[in-house]
């Protein structure tokens, strides 16, 4: 089967974002501008959330002071490249996001009072949903251009002590960006195949 055939993307679009897209360790020389920044966000906040909820909130690392902070709640496999990469996300969730309900979905801002009573629902759904922007907010970067390093190994409450202090927002991925630099550390693993992964009912 050609899967370019089934799609409305052209080839180059799809290889950016999806084919020929590889999780980057290493990174071109060069620094990201704020609107590249703004860029990404712009498409990132497109994501379908639960109630328009959208409980993502980003922090970019960009400061060498600030990355020394972040660097040191790293896991140390994760440790170099983040403090080589020209600039670092951190995606966390923020549990309090009811509150801009009268914004984000005024035709629901009376159940307010719900979710402020139920703090183990708005984490919930603040979790679920956040992790579908990181998505987006991957795709997005590949978009403009730029490689995406995701990463789990990290002290979650040590980043949360260092950037999410006084808020309700729990850090969840960290996202080391940049420009591709060519260089491939090892052959891209194996994908599982349609029958394998999927079931149809």
């Amino acid at each position: 089967m050609n899967v370019q055939d089934e799609l409305i993307l052209d080839a180059q679009a799809t290889d950016v974002l999806f084919l020929e897209a590889r999780t980057a360790n290493s990174w071109a020389d060069g620094e990201i501008s704020e609107q590249t920044l703004q860029a990404i966000y712009a498409l990132t906040r497109m994501a379908p959330t639960a109630m328009n909820t959208q409980p993502l909130r980003i922090s970019w690392i960009r400061s060498a002071e600030a990355r020394a902070r972040l660097v040191a709640h790293m896991s140390e496999g994760n440790q170099a490249k983040t403090l080589t990469a020209p600039l670092v996300a951190v995606l966390s969730y923020d549990t309090d996001w009811h509150e801009l309900m009268p914004t984000t979905a005024p035709h629901a801002a009376g159940m307010i009072p719900t979710f402020a009573a139920n703090h183990a629902l708005r984490q919930g759904m603040a979790a679920n949903n956040a992790h579908i922007q990181a998505g987006f907010f991957i795709m997005a970067a590949r978009a403009a251009g730029l490689a995406a390093g995701p990463m789990g190994g990290f002290d979650a409450s040590g980043i949360d002590a260092e950037f999410n202090s006084g808020t309700q927002r729990k850090a969840f991925l960290v996202v080391n960006l940049g420009r591709p630099n060519g260089i491939v550390d090892r052959d891209r693993l194996h994908r599982l195949e349609f029958d394998a992964a999927t079931q149809t009912l």
